[in-house]
């Protein structure tokens, strides 16, 4: 049974820091691509991080850039999101994915979120 669990989330002050930790289990971690997205009441979900599952590449929008880092331990299948510098629009639930495409299917999994809120 695959599953991916996150933790980590909870209320923290603008400036402050979050490490989310998502445990993945029923899969191959290490061939997979993991990746954070984030969702906002009302707003689309979004990508905040991605890392490719062999070298280890990095990929960031503008938004977070500088501020959070992704990072994989493949031992203990586990995928991490460092948050600094956070600022209330960081405020959103905050969700694992691990994704991969063979020639004849596309594995694509998720995580239930956990809350990240930004507020003084």
């Amino acid at each position: 049974q695959v599953q991916l669990v996150e933790s980590g989330g909870g209320l923290v002050q603008p400036g402050g820091s979050l490490r989310l930790s998502c445990a993945a289990s029923g899969f191959t971690f290490s061939r997979y691509a993991m990746s954070w997205y984030r969702q906002a009441p009302g707003k689309a979900r979004e990508l905040v991080a991605a890392i490719t599952n062999t070298e280890g590449s990095t990929n960031y929008p503008d938004s977070v850039k500088g501020r959070f880092t992704i990072s994989r331990d493949n031992a203990k299948n586990t995928v991490y999101l460092q948050m600094n510098s956070l600022k209330p629009e960081d405020t959103a639930v905050y969700h694992c994915n691990a994704r991969r495409n063979t020639a004849f299917r596309e594995y694509d999994y998720w995580g239930q979120g956990t809350q990240v809120t930004v507020s003084s």
